[in-house]
């Protein structure tokens, strides 16, 4: 004969804590998201914090990074930036080193157009003299 189940009491324990919603991938924070995430912890009292951070999703090492940035750069350093490594090079200087491949091929174009030019007069000059060379015919 099969035991009966044993079946636990419901969890009656509630939880009040709010928790950020899931989300896929990273999750990416404006200027006055930050901000308002910044002052927000700043009046935090004792025991406050991290049941807002939790809320919020994010970790205390994110708002130290958030602060260092802030006292750093000011409001711009708490700018949203692209992901990825910096650019090793400024749009000016991209430029400059397109211009210059382009001026070199260029070059190179010139050298070989005045090189056919040269060989074209040299040509005209072996034909005249063949030209001179020969006796008119006659009949």
């Amino acid at each position: 004969m099969p035991k009966p189940l044993k079946v636990s009491p419901p969890d009656v324990s509630v939880s009040l804590e709010v928790q950020a919603p899931r989300t896929l991938g990273r999750r990416r924070f404006g200027l006055a998201e930050k901000r308002r995430i910044l002052a927000t912890a700043d009046a935090c009292g004792h025991g406050e914090l991290a049941p807002f951070l939790r809320k919020e999703g994010i970790y205390h090492s994110q708002l130290s990074v958030w602060r260092r940035q802030l006292t750093q750069s000011g409001s711009a350093g708490l700018a949203p930036q692209r992901p990825g490594p910096a650019p090793k090079l400024d749009p000016k200087d991209r430029e400059i080193l397109a211009l210059n491949s382009k001026v070199r091929k260029l070059e190179k174009e010139l050298g070989i157009a005045n090189g056919l030019v040269e060989l074209q007069k040299k040509v005209q000059a072996l034909i005249a003299a063949m030209r001179q060379d020969d006796p008119p015919c006659t009949r």
